[in-house]
């Protein structure tokens, strides 16, 4: 017995978000960011599974998302200058009007260029068209979709918290973090262990907010290039190891 598997492939992250707007006739000036990550992120581990590779602005997208989804369950949104809610969601939506518009014209150059195509002798398009794609590849892919399987891990661990939640609570409460703090505090830990696990980071913290900014910080450090991970193979953990010229840096900083 055989079994075909359809899966539909999408021109970019964009085009996937897009479809999912589409599809579920989503107000696109108020995503719902929970769920349009959900299938995001599903449709990225249905391309996994399938061991096809999966570009790194698909995965540079889904961190963005996931860094998204993770600022909309903080109690407090950020403000601008005039006191006004700064949405996590705002900057997403304006590529995502950007990339509507390129798509709606997108079939009329398309008509264009084969127009012009025709006019002119151009030799074998093909073999053109894999040499501009070979000369205009990305330098820098991240490499064995660490950062996908290190948001893995953190879903997980929002899930088991959430899990353990018997009933609601209702309290509102004051969080005392911010993402240089928890920066400063992994960088305390790792110059102490060398490394440490996600899940030894967060046993200090018994709620979700701490967690997320815990997370937040340790995204934010692998952007600044001072720490790097290793994920478990089986996404139910990781390890953070700092470079070694960040942990010279920080031990200079704290003996002046």
């Amino acid at each position: 017995m055989s079994f075909e598997i359809k899966l539909s492939l999408f021109e970019g992250p964009f085009d996937l978000l897009l479809f999912f707007i589409e599809r579920d006739e989503l107000d696109i000036h108020d995503i719902p960011i929970y769920k349009i990550t959900n299938d995001f992120m599903a449709y990225i581990a249905r391309l996994e599974k399938l061991n096809m590779d999966v570009a790194s602005e698909f995965i540079l997208t889904a961190a963005t998302l996931m860094r998204i989804k993770a600022k909309m369950l903080l109690p407090r949104l950020e403000k601008d200058e005039q006191g006004n809610d700064i949405d996590p969601r705002k900057e997403l939506v304006q590529h995502l009007l950007e990339y509507k518009k390129y798509k709606a014209v997108i079939g009329d150059l398309a008509v264009m260029e084969e127009r012009r195509l025709l006019q002119e002798g151009r030799g074998n398009i093909e073999d053109e068209l894999q040499l501009v794609a070979k000369k205009s590849k990305l330098d820098y892919e991240l490499q064995d979709l660490s950062l996908y399987k290190l948001m893995r891990v953190f879903e997980k661990a929002i899930n088991r918290y959430e899990e353990e939640q018997d009933r609601p609570k209702h309290t509102v409460y004051t969080y005392p973090y911010t993402i240089e703090q928890q920066r400063d505090f992994i960088q305390t830990k790792l110059q102490a262990a060398g490394s440490i696990t996600f899940t030894e980071l967060i046993t200090a913290y018994p709620d979700k907010i701490g967690i997320i900014f815990n997370f937040l910080a340790i995204l934010d450090m692998l952007q600044l290039q001072v720490i790097s991970v290793i994920i478990d193979e089986g996404f139910n953990n990781f390890r953070i190891k700092a470079f070694e010229e960040s942990l010279q840096v920080a031990s200079t900083n704290g003996s002046e």
